[in-house]
């Protein structure tokens, strides 16, 4: 969408923009709803398993590495585009090295993707089911044990959470770092 120009594209971009915004727990109640026994993909099996945990967060997170992807592309300088096929590039070339100039971006995307499914709570826990040793995440058992009043034990769970995030976002720093000249 970034790089061409096509009928309902403007259409596309606000729907886009719509589901950047979507609360999670509307979307776990739409694939509640379609995986549940009565809904249209019932018949997968899915409801309160990983895979519809990981459908979930796919369809929270997409929206947004899209269209902060699509902001990055867009930044790129149009002319490089020009340039690339007056030297000969083809379409898939002139897209990669669009895709690479737009790295930084592309990396904040993917940062956006997973901090906000790490962080997910609503979605997971309609579609998991939150079943001890199957779909439990750190965040539903934060809340459970919270709930619970087992405060130590959720506290402990969230500084693992925080490390995780912490060591996902500093690997992808360390890349964006790269990509900027830093060492």
């Amino acid at each position: 969408m970034a790089l061409k120009r096509f009928p309902g594209r403007r259409l596309m971009m606000a729907l886009l923009y719509t589901g950047m915004g979507f609360p999670p727990v509307v979307v776990g109640l739409f694939v509640y709803l379609m995986l549940s026994r009565s809904g249209p993909v019932g018949s997968l099996g899915w409801l309160f398993t990983p895979s519809a945990i990981i459908t979930a967060q796919t369809i929270i997170s997409f929206p947004l590495v899209a269209g902060f992807t699509m902001a990055a592309v867009m930044g790129v300088n149009p002319n490089l585009r020009r340039q690339l096929f007056s030297l000969g590039a083809t379409n898939w070339q002139a897209t990669a090295a669009i895709l690479a100039e737009a790295k930084v971006g592309v990396i904040v995307a993917v940062i956006a993707g997973f901090g906000a499914i790490i962080s997910e709570v609503g979605a997971v826990m309609l579609v998991g089911g939150n079943i001890e040793g199957k779909t439990r995440t750190l965040t539903t058992a934060i809340v459970l044990e919270t709930r619970k009043g087992n405060f130590d034990l959720a506290i402990a769970l969230g500084i693992i959470l925080l490390l995780i995030t912490f060591a996902v976002n500093a690997a992808m720093m360390r890349l964006q770092g790269k990509e900027v000249g830093d060492k």
